[in-house]
């Protein structure tokens, strides 16, 4: 799994975290959804676009952590962007249609939807219930889903504005131990990657953001059995320290502004996509001796215990 050893390429670890170090231009005065916008990779965005001068509504099914993160976004005297929260469950179709035309009401339309929203189980795929498999598919899938479908039919009427949809490398290698998560990331990938041939005619972007291991909470949730996510991700990427979230908001937003269809970050993670596309194969030979490793180390438990 890992093509080499190193550390991650995402610059100084924590540096500017809580604000953007540099706005990115081309994003003042247009209308912004993040889901998933408490904590990690939304928040980032949401400082990202504040910065920019973007009006940000910031979602997260926890209304506290939504509301922390947009009161603390304070923009400088040159910056005109805002934010506010709202709370918003996406796996709630009707919520978020709702959302998105209060949005519209209130800019006249809605410029970017990012639909960031996502959990995740790590471990053993025998040891998933259906209640797990059924949540991260209507979080990580149908809460997309819902997104794209409030927001897309605005977009092609006004036509103009961005879809961005945060998958994963999860999305584009295998990954096992995280078989649930990596089914649910490859079909945001070939939701995103599909829709951008029919996007294109209408004017609207589409953009599928595919990180490998960020400096977020996800990295300690949702494992199963002693599975230890923080070590499988860093380690399967060959890197010592997560991406900073604030460098991977600021490559996000580029990627946005050129309508690329993949945005994949650190460098590292490029080159594991390349090898995965190169030769399939090997990859899976990876995989499977990494997989072998990780649930000896769990077996064994720490030294000397």
């Amino acid at each position: 799994m890992r093509p080499g050893r190193g550390r991650a390429t995402n610059g100084r670890r924590g540096a500017g975290r809580g604000r953007s170090r540099s706005g990115t231009p081309g994003f003042a005065g247009r209308s912004a959804i993040v889901t998933g916008g408490g904590s990690g990779i939304g928040a980032a965005l949401a400082r990202a676009l504040v910065a920019a001068g973007a009006h940000v509504v910031v979602t997260d099914i926890d209304p506290v952590a939504a509301r922390r993160v947009a009161e603390e976004i304070t923009p400088g005297a040159t910056v005109t962007g805002t934010a506010r929260s709202e709370a918003l469950d996406v796996t709630d179709a009707r919520a978020v249609s709702d959302l998105v035309g209060e949005v519209v009401a209130e800019h006249g339309g809605l410029d970017l939807m990012f639909a960031n929203a996502g959990i995740t189980w790590g471990g053993d795929t025998e040891q998933l219930t259906l209640g797990q498999w059924d949540a991260i598919v209507d979080v990580n899938i149908r809460g997309v889903v819902h997104c794209v479908h409030a927001a897309y039919p605005e977009m092609i009427r006004r036509g103009t504005g961005s879809l961005v949809l945060t998958a994963s490398m999860g999305g584009l290698c295998p990954a096992g131990l995280i078989t649930s998560y990596a089914m649910t990331k490859h079909a945001v990938v070939g939701l995103g990657l599909s829709l951008r041939a029919e996007a294109a005619g209408h004017g609207v972007g589409v953009t599928v953001v595919c990180p490998a291991a960020v400096d977020t909470a996800i990295l300690d949730k949702g494992e199963l059995d002693g599975f230890d996510g923080r070590h499988y991700y860093l380690e399967g990427q060959g890197v010592r320290e997560p991406l900073d979230p604030d460098l991977l908001a600021e490559s996000v937003l580029r990627g946005v502004l050129g309508n690329r269809a993949l945005v994949i970050e650190p460098a590292r993670a490029r080159a594991t996509w390349r090898l995965q596309r190169l030769s399939p194969a090997l990859m899976d030979t990876m995989l499977t001796r990494y997989v072998r490793a990780t649930r000896r180390r769990r077996d064994e438990g720490p030294a000397g215990a």
